[in-house]
């Protein structure tokens, strides 16, 4: 499929997700919970067994994911450290950071990023 023809079916897909009063596309998050990654990422100045005493001095694997909160997916990148991506009601954006900040800082540094699925739309913009 040529890259304009792959564009076009692309916001054709967008435009009609956004629709008000249509069902809700795969592009973007449902009114009842929202996608975060979460990078996790490695303290250079520590190896594995010094982090692992950390996390487990603050209790992170009992806080996180807090209820409600469910991981999607769960990656290590070699380099960087730990990506988490979680799914959650928005009004669970506060567990999340009180239990990133109570369990996780001091053995990583973190960043976080909202995130949406662009899998679904790019499948059905190439056809597949």
């Amino acid at each position: 499929m040529k890259r304009t023809t792959f564009v076009a079916t692309f916001l054709v897909v967008l435009i009609s997700s956004i629709g008000g009063a249509q069902e809700q596309g795969p592009l973007l998050p449902d009114k009842d919970t929202m996608l975060l990654t979460v990078f996790l990422k490695h303290d250079q100045s520590m190896n594995n067994v010094e982090r692992r005493a950390l996390l487990d001095v603050s209790g992170f694997d009992d806080m996180f994911p807090p209820d409600g909160v469910e991981i999607v997916d769960h990656y290590v990148m070699m380099g960087i450290g730990q990506v988490i991506v979680i799914r959650f009601p928005p009004d669970h954006l506060r567990r999340v950071n009180l239990a990133i900040e109570n369990g996780a800082w001091g053995a990583y540094q973190t960043e976080f990023y909202v995130t949406y699925d662009l899998a679904a739309a790019r499948r059905a913009a190439m056809g597949n």
